[in-house]
């Protein structure tokens, strides 16, 4: 396990140290004064695939992870929030798109890897195409011109291949 993100309880502030809870699961953050276990969950990223003029829209990432590669429009889901419509803010924040979510595509978890990312199909329903927040291009791409060698993540690859499949 890499050294603990977190130093000090949430709770009432005295310093956490990893340990174990529970026989056979791995050591977590505990506050040495209170007993507060503060448990660490997966991170989850909401994302949506979407086809407009006849190809899938992708947007080219201006920030890291992934700078200059292709995705499709997704980020994190906001507390309180559910995950469909984190995926269609996401598509407005970063293509200037109106999509409506619907099916899920998939679930992509990787071990080491902090967030979950759900994958939605999604229908346009406006907006206008334009790089936004995040983003230093959109394009249209033809399913069978899909730049397979530039995807962002394993994610990408994984989630067109299924939508390809699927829908």
């Amino acid at each position: 396990m890499s050294p603990p993100e977190y130093e000090f309880c949430p709770r009432c502030g005295g310093p956490l140290g990893l340990r174990a809870v529970k026989e056979g699961e791995p050591e977590r953050l505990v506050c040495e004064e209170c007993g507060f276990v503060f448990y660490q969950g997966p991170k989850l990223v909401a994302a949506v695939i979407f086809e407009l003029d006849g190809g899938i829209l992708l947007t080219q990432r201006a920030i890291e992870p992934g700078y200059g590669k292709w995705t499709f429009p997704g980020g994190f889901v906001e507390r309180g929030e559910r995950a469909e419509a984190a995926a269609e803010r996401e598509a407005r924040e970063e293509a200037g798109m109106v999509v409506e979510a619907g099916e899920i595509v998939g679930l992509y978890s990787y071990e080491d890897q902090v967030p979950v990312i759900a994958v939605f199909m999604g229908r346009v329903t406006g907006g206008e195409m334009q790089p936004l927040d995040e983003t230093m291009a959109v394009k249209i791409f033809p399913h069978d011109d899909l730049p397979w060698s530039e995807m962002a993540f394993p994610s990408t690859k994984e989630a067109l291949e299924d939508y390809l499949r699927k829908f």
